[in-house]
């Protein structure tokens, strides 16, 4: 069992592949601020509210100094798909083997319509400019929260 992740903990590094034949290397990002968020699944109605409000606010994270990642076990196709159609510009990385979902400790047994399963547990973290995390947010409701995401990046 892997130790639950704190705040101040540094960041497990990750390298995964992106849409349109990218990497997304945490390492390379080392000096800027990142949020990475973790989401269930493409083109889910939760799932794609929050790609659609971190992407609204991409110009003003990176005003902040921050890059903006999203994270799911759904391949780097399945990303690409899901960014056409609905107009996404964030980077979208596949993590199809769990490697960063298992390092950040968001994939946990979940329950619905009383059917117990495992899957990601929607999750947010802040990494400062010196790979630490600030900020956790874990259950993650969507509305709201790439705002808060947001005024907690600029207090960095």
């Amino acid at each position: 069992m892997v130790k639950e992740l704190i705040e101040a903990d540094q960041a497990p590094d990750f390298e995964l592949p992106t849409d349109g034949g990218g990497r997304a290397h945490l390492k390379d990002l080392k000096g800027k601020a990142v949020v990475i968020y973790f989401y269930p699944k493409d083109d889910t109605s939760g799932c794609t509210a929050e790609a659609i409000d971190f992407n609204g606010l991409r110009a003003k994270f990176a005003a902040a100094g921050a890059t903006v990642i999203g994270i799911s076990p759904d391949s780097a196709a399945s990303h690409e798909k899901f960014k056409r159609k609905h107009d996404l510009e964030i980077a979208l990385a596949a993590d199809p083997e769990r490697s960063a979902i298992e390092a950040y400790g968001v994939w946990k047994e979940k329950s619905m319509y009383g059917r117990k399963y495992f899957g990601v547990e929607r999750s947010t973290f802040l990494i400062d400019r010196n790979g630490r995390i600030a900020r956790i947010w874990r259950k993650v409701k969507v509305p709201g929260h790439a705002d808060e995401v947001l005024a907690a990046t600029k207090a960095l």
